[in-house]
């Protein structure tokens, strides 16, 4: 003769296997969406706080073949230092200069025409980066 087995009714005696899988699934997904959260909140945080100088290429002007000039603007905290790396580019989009240019007047926003030394004549002048420093 076969065994009969009765189901016994549910959450009668505790929870099933499978409510007890739905809440660990539960609460791994809560830590992981807290933590992703929080990975979240950081890096906002950082690129705010972090923009201590920025900078913006107004116009630029190809002088000659051995020399641009770009007009800056900077804007950083009153007393604060900085550098804004520019780059001028042939045709070709090869680099034909490079040069960092350092801002450390005592205002909030600076206005600055700068000039490049070219190896040759360049087409393009493009600001890389502005950083405290």
């Amino acid at each position: 003769m076969a065994a009969v087995r009765e189901a016994l009714p549910d959450g009668r005696y505790g929870r099933s296997e499978d409510e007890r899988a739905d809440r660990k699934l539960k609460i791994i997904g809560a830590v992981l969406g807290v933590g992703l959260l929080g990975i979240v909140g950081w890096f906002g945080y950082d690129y705010v706080a972090g923009q201590d100088v920025s900078g913006e290429l107004i116009k630029a002007k190809i002088v000659s073949d051995d020399r641009a000039e770009a007009h800056l603007e900077v804007r950083k905290d009153r007393g604060a230092d900085g550098y804004c790396t520019v780059r001028a580019l042939r045709e070709d989009g090869a680099e034909v200069a490079r040069k960092d240019f350092r801002f450390d007047e005592d205002a909030d926003r600076v206005d600055k025409v700068v000039s490049l030394r070219t190896t040759s004549r360049a087409t393009a002048v493009e600001l890389m980066a502005c950083t405290a420093g």
